[in-house]
């Protein structure tokens, strides 16, 4: 994909689920998303290097190996960086809260946007029965996945070879079993509850790979998706708005920002960070 000299401004930005270490993994568009970003603080929601699957069949390339180098350099240039632990991350919860300079290692986090909101970010897996007790049974299920996925892959060069936009089976099946419709409206539920429990007005997650961005009952609930098919982030803009954005979406708002460079009188952004914003008290 063509490099850009513009960059985009958040004050936050927030993705999951990018399962770095699966043959899924859209690492070569999270990179160029991560390159062409400029911001204060970015929250990696959990799942981010999937260490079920490099136990299982080891796959890396150097595009995920960038995008891993890429976090780093953004933490040398003062982006605050929290990462959250998820379940397919597997990092000892012993090691929890850890802050190494500008990096944070946690379970959860309370983010404080530009307008004074409170947002609980949190990955979710605690709120999967078959997650937290079954765990077994969770890595048979995530075997299933990645073979859905596997069969999605054919099935959309087939969809692609007739003209066809892409299409989710896996998302299809979710949005049609009501065994899972039933799941992820608890899930929601739960996490609600616990926003409300730990006084924040809003909950931020990742963990079932569906992109959101809702009310409920008086809750603010916003989940980041996944960089395995919806390719999506939440980013929070200098006044405090939180949005959902999809891949395609920023390609778009970063093609418009290359048209304004092009004009004589503007020039590229440093590539060096400002110092991040305070955070209101």
């Amino acid at each position: 994909m063509p490099d850009s000299k513009a960059r985009l401004r958040y004050r936050t930005v927030i993705i999951s689920d990018t399962h770095l270490g699966t043959r899924d993994a859209k690492a070569r568009e999270l990179l160029h998303f991560l390159k062409h970003i400029r911001c204060d603080k970015l929250v990696l929601n959990g799942d981010i290097i999937d260490f079920w699957s490099l136990r299982r069949r080891p796959y890396w390339t150097a595009d995920h190996t960038a995008v891993v180098r890429r976090i780093l350099k953004m933490a040398e240039k003062r982006t605050e960086v929290v990462y959250l632990r998820g379940n397919h991350d597997d990092m000892p919860a012993d090691l929890m809260p850890l802050v190494l300079d500008r990096l944070t290692l946690a379970d959860r986090h309370v983010h404080q946007t530009a307008a004074g909101v409170k947002f609980l970010c949190v990955h979710g897996d605690a709120f999967d029965t078959v997650t937290t007790h079954a765990k077994w049974l969770a890595i048979l299920g995530d075997i299933g996945y990645q073979q859905l996925l596997r069969l999605n892959r054919h099935y959309n060069r087939w969809r692609a070879w007739r003209g066809k936009d892409y299409f989710s089976l896996s998302q299809a099946v979710k949005s049609k079993v009501k065994r899972a419709v039933n799941y992820i409206s608890d899930f929601e539920r739960h996490l609600r509850l616990l926003a409300v429990r730990e006084e924040c007005k809003g909950v931020i997650c990742g963990h079932i790979h569906r992109p959101e961005n809702k009310w409920l009952n008086g809750v603010h609930y916003i989940n980041s998706g996944d960089w395995v098919e919806s390719l999506t982030a939440i980013v929070e803009h200098a006044d405090g708005r939180m949005e959902v954005i999809d891949y395609n979406a920023f390609l778009r708002e970063l093609t418009l920002a290359e048209d304004e460079l092009d004009e004589p009188s503007l020039r590229p952004e440093s590539d060096t960070l400002a110092e991040p914003a305070a955070i209101p008290a």
